[in-house]
């Protein structure tokens, strides 16, 4: 058994379909459940299949990128800083004060362009990741169809359950086996049942 805290709250809870003249690809023998609701893991589900590895590689490789990228613009500065400090002493005062205020305004300039290229990091991640959870919804009900649940709810929001329900590994496999990382075309409409409206 296992215990987790949380509101209850419903990962997926989409309807069963007719099932198709022709059963989709089978990854898997996938065995029935002895309960009418299965329970899955949406943080291992992300992390573990290909496709949210992928985007997580994207993510990691563009903030390594900006790192760098900050780290180059900040050793420049300062030794931009540092010469102007030493012409302080060869200059007119208003004259140093006007190249300060410029420096000063570039670097804040600098600073906002870089906040905003952080943000766009973030905002894609999450962009990414909303993706996965939308793609992964008819793949994640033609599951449900073949262990015979009726709804799937997010094990951080069961209280109680017995392992035997959760069926976050089995349904890795199966995005696995049809989104791949996400670069390849998305299954043909036959090929995945559609939940239900």
């Amino acid at each position: 058994m296992r215990a987790a805290g949380g509101m209850v709250g419903l990962l997926v809870a989409v309807a069963l379909t007719p099932v198709a003249a022709q059963e989709p690809a089978q990854v898997d023998p996938v065995p029935s459940l002895q309960s009418s609701f299965a329970t899955l893991d949406r943080e291992r589900l992300f992390s573990g299949s290909l496709m949210g590895q992928a985007a997580e590689q994207r993510f990691e490789a563009a903030s390594a990128a900006l790192i760098a990228e900050n780290r180059r613009l900040e050793a420049s500065l300062e030794e931009e800083e540092r010469q102007l400090t030493v012409r302080r002493a060869t200059m007119p005062a208003d004259q140093f004060r006007a190249l300060a205020q410029e420096f000063d305004t570039r670097v804040e300039e600098l600073r906002a362009a870089q906040d905003s290229k952080s943000r766009s990091l973030t905002r894609r991640r999450e962009e990414d990741q909303q993706a996965f959870f939308k793609a992964s919804i008819p793949v994640l009900a033609g599951l449900m169809e073949e262990l015979g649940a009726v709804a799937i709810i997010d094990r951080s929001a069961v209280i109680l359950s017995f392992d035997r329900v959760d069926i976050t590994t089995q349904a890795i496999a199966r995005l696995d086996a049809v989104l791949g990382d996400g670069t390849t075309s998305a299954p043909a409409p036959d090929a995945v049942p559609e939940p239900a409206p």
